[in-house]
């Protein structure tokens, strides 16, 4: 079943079951893949690799809205946020553990013989395609960092 197909049933369900928190979710989620299938120059189909990013990215903004709402001190919005974010994150791929991230990132680096920051580069682009929607590219990102100090 493709990800638009499993978004519209839940839309039809959060409506009937009157969740609005989920229903205004899962639309942000249709209405960001629906404009990736309209944009100029595609085809109408969205790849699988391409809907893992627009979640992804989806979430992030919420996280980032999230983080804004707590520094003004307006908690209910936060919350809001923090909700949409765990929703929309139940269509992404299931995340991989910090500690089987960590072996991955090294095994990486012996691979292609990394030596320091100069390498970063080399390792972010092979962590980063190997792990597509496994894992935040932050949290990839500074666990590169600390094994090539």
């Amino acid at each position: 079943m493709k990800l638009i197909d499993k978004i519209s049933s839940s839309i039809i369900s959060a409506m009937k079951e009157k969740n609005v928190d989920e229903l205004e979710s899962l639309r942000a989620i249709k209405s960001a893949l629906l404009l990736a299938q309209t944009q100029k120059g595609s085809d109408g189909n969205i790849q699988e690799s391409d809907e893992i990013k627009i979640l992804q990215k989806l979430v992030k903004q919420r996280k980032e809205s999230a983080e804004i709402y707590k520094k003004q001190n307006r908690l209910e919005l936060a919350d809001i946020e923090s909700s949409q974010s765990k929703i929309i994150e139940r269509f992404l791929p299931a995340q991989i553990s910090l500690e089987d991230l960590d072996k991955l990132i090294s095994e990486i680096i012996i691979q292609i013989g990394a030596q320091g920051m100069k390498d970063m580069g080399k390792v972010m682009g092979i962590a980063s395609s190997k792990l597509s929607g496994k894992a935040d590219g932050k949290t990839i990102s500074n666990i590169v960092r600390s094994k090539l100090m």
